[in-house]
């Protein structure tokens, strides 16, 4: 051509065009609605995101107890690389929008008989601790665990977690032969119970990696043994967030906003338009409509599929059968005094019949009898710097989330007050075993139960992390970020590549990905990689791991 352009210089124009026009409205403003907003808006897309709670963030909430703020949702921050990454292609720096601070323990962990074991950011003090802890066979024993851990994690980054749809096939295809040998060696066809059987002769232990299962919502059970990839996650890093995990959230909406998303809060979504056998809208609680090109759903995906979104909407995924609803939880939010245990930021206290939490609760569909808890003590990080954790002064309070693994059927069978009552009044008592006794005053706390849960997030039940991860063909039945409505993506928790922050960070991308790829295409069947991975972790995630 004379004027030295290409047909690709003008197919870039034209592409350039399609994205400044295309008008896009993200339903929820959790994790995976924000990333995709925000990737979104870098594109150039017109973006509005709609959410009906009054601040971003979804599950990452906050609750006012005692006259203090607590995170009261996920509480770990694990694969900083993730958003290292989210927002260095959003021309920003992680590190001068938060202030993040390594954690030398990753979690403190307690049993009814008065054992405990700290595990470490520094990989050598874990092995020396579990030597003492179980003796020098059992640490060489997590030397093993350790490796294979990490080979699950690098067998499945790329074909799994950074794929937008993958399958089975796919995954042998990226795999290849010697790959698929060594993932079946690891054990994907056996439960994750059955796998740490082999791996660990102290049963403290195979409880300990156990609850990695529980991340997902699941029971180490029924769930793979790929879940061991969750050990690698953690073992990598956990940090403290400066201002709780909805400092994350508030940091992604400020950056999505200035570059040109627009945000409504306190506004729910009756409704997505479909119009022509696509999405293209929605209506608003009072009765406004929002028209646009595409729709991008942040929520649990079974919403979608119980009509909560409008019946148009209902088929663009599969339900979730009741007996596939991942675990809730009744949770405390407390503004509390404690003595005697020397918590740390993230704590763990076990009863002496793992097992049976899992029965009563995917079994008898009741709260545990034998349950464990969790405890996150949100002061208690504020000495990470120098390696430790201080106790609040003698007599003051602290924020405290506490949880308990619940059945998700705050739809159909609520739970009485009574039967919570019971189940704090079993959570105090193997609390004051492994020797720490706490005040919950109802004047300085807020519970929170599956039917609350089931409120917040309508058509779940109070099930947290969507679909539970039961059996290894699980790993390819949650909804990819495609949906069989033209027009219309999904992101968050419920959808691959599964809960959790960064992974609902990554369905985001995900989402941003797939519909900017589509808008590029002509083909709504492009296979979609988001780049990046712990291959690629940066100089600072690897010095603090």
């Amino acid at each position: 051509m004379p004027d030295g352009s290409t047909p690709f210089g003008t197919d870039r124009i034209e592409h350039g065009r399609i994205l400044k026009d295309h008008r896009t409205v993200v339903v929820g403003a959790g994790i995976g609605g924000l990333v995709t907003a925000l990737q979104l808006a870098c594109a150039g897309v017109q973006v509005t995101v709609v959410e009906r709670a009054a601040t971003p963030g979804g599950k990452m909430r906050r609750v006012e107890a005692g006259g203090a703020s607590i995170d009261s949702g996920p509480t770990v921050f694990t694969m900083r690389w993730v958003f290292e990454q989210i927002f260095a292609g959003a021309g920003a720096s992680l590190d001068q929008r938060l202030k993040l601070s390594p954690l030398p323990v990753l979690a403190r962990h307690a049993w009814r008989d008065g054992s405990r074991l700290d595990l470490f950011a520094d990989h050598e003090r874990s092995v020396d601790a579990i030597g003492d802890f179980a003796g020098a066979a059992e640490a060489k024993r997590f030397r093993a665990f350790c490796a294979q851990a990490r080979d699950v994690y690098d067998a499945l980054e790329g074909p799994y977690i950074r794929s937008s749809r993958p399958s089975l096939v796919g995954m042998g295809s990226s795999l290849g032969i010697r790959g698929v040998k060594e993932l079946v060696k690891l054990g994907p066809f056996t439960s994750l119970a059955s796998n740490l059987a082999r791996q660990f002769a102290d049963p403290r232990l195979r409880q300990l990696f156990g609850r990695y299962a529980t991340y997902c919502g699941s029971s180490p059970w029924s769930a793979p043994a790929t879940l061991l990839l969750v050990a690698q996650v953690e073992m990598d890093g956990v940090w403290s967030v400066d201002g709780g995990m909805h400092a994350l959230a508030r940091a992604i909406a400020t950056l999505a906003a200035e570059r040109g998303a627009t945000f409504r809060y306190g506004t729910a979504v009756d409704e997505i338009i479909v119009r022509g056998g696509r999405a293209c809208g929605v209506v608003l609680a009072g009765g406004d409509r929002i028209e646009a090109d595409s729709v991008v759903f942040n929520g649990d995906a079974h919403a979608l599929a119980s009509g909560c979104l409008g019946d148009a909407a209902a088929g663009s995924v599969d339900r979730v059968p009741h007996a596939a609803r991942s675990l809730s939880a009744v949770t405390w939010s407390m503004h509390a005094r404690t003595a005697g245990f020397p918590l740390d930021n993230h704590n763990v206290f076990f009863d002496d019949d793992y097992a049976s939490e899992f029965t009563d609760i995917f079994g008898a569909g009741r709260l545990p009898s034998k349950p464990t808890v969790y405890i996150c003590a949100q002061d208690r990080a504020g000495g990470v710097a120098a390696g430790t954790a201080p106790a609040p002064a003698a007599g003051s309070r602290e924020r405290l989330l506490c949880l308990v693994n619940a059945p998700a059927s705050g739809d159909t069978r609520p739970l009485e007050p009574s039967e919570i009552d019971a189940c704090e009044h079993r959570m105090q008592a193997l609390l004051s075993h492994c020797g720490l006794e706490l005040e919950i005053d109802p004047a300085n706390t807020v519970r929170t139960s599956p039917h609350d849960f089931e409120r917040l997030f309508p058509a779940t039940g109070g099930s947290l992390y969507g679909r539970a991860t039961q059996g290894w063909m699980a790993l390819f039945k949650r909804s990819a970020s495609t949906s069989r409505l033209p027009g219309l993506y999904l992101a968050g928790g419920s959808v691959h590549p599964g809960p959790g922050v960064p992974m609902a960070a990554m369905s985001g991308q995900l989402a941003a990905a797939t519909l900017l790829g589509h808008l590029g295409s002509t083909s709504r069947s492009a296979r979609v990689v988001i780049s990046g991975g712990m291959s690629t972790r940066s100089v600072t995630t690897v010095a603090t791991a």
